[in-house]
């Protein structure tokens, strides 16, 4: 092979990657694809909603929740069953789309006005594109109002401190 060859197929090869990256579809934030809001019941309960955008998954099994202050206990949240899915990535799994809505006992301290609840969860795009796990933090009020949490951040940005 000449070196002129050489560098076109190099050149060529470079071309590649923006070609399939300018192919790939436009993915949304996290926060746009997986959409949450939570309140606090007067049953002692805490209802989550999460709305999952066209296109996009959740991961059932991935889907983790804890409240702040310690004195507040959370019971075993009652997830309805999901979409068995044969993912490339974890094997059989169960996946949720559209509207899901999990109740969460919860057992909170005497006079507490306010809650933290935080709530970790990984989902991926259809077109093959896995986001990291997501960690959302909503405040709960004491009058029920609906929460939305601040700007979902990763558990690697959490883990650094960002």
């Amino acid at each position: 092979m000449t070196r002129r060859q050489w560098l076109c197929l190099a050149g060529l090869a470079c071309l590649v990657p923006a070609g399939a990256q300018a192919a790939a579809p436009d993915l949304l934030e996290p926060g746009k694809a997986f959409r949450i809001s939570a309140r606090l019941l007067p049953e002692s309960h805490i209802l989550v909603r999460l709305l999952v955008a066209d296109g996009y998954y959740l991961y059932r099994d991935k889907l983790r929740f804890s409240i702040e202050p310690a004195s507040a206990q959370l019971g075993a949240p009652q997830l309805p069953a999901g979409t068995v899915k044969d993912d490339e990535f974890f094997g059989k799994v169960e996946t949720y789309r559209g509207e899901i809505t999990i109740r969460i006992p919860a057992r909170l301290p005497p006079g507490a006005d306010k809650l933290n609840l935080r709530v970790v969860s990984q989902g991926c795009a259809d077109a093959g594109i896995c986001y990291t796990p997501q960690d959302q933090r909503l405040v709960l009020n004491a009058m029920g109002d609906e929460a939305l949490p601040a700007p979902p951040r990763s558990l690697l940005d959490s883990l650094e401190g960002r």
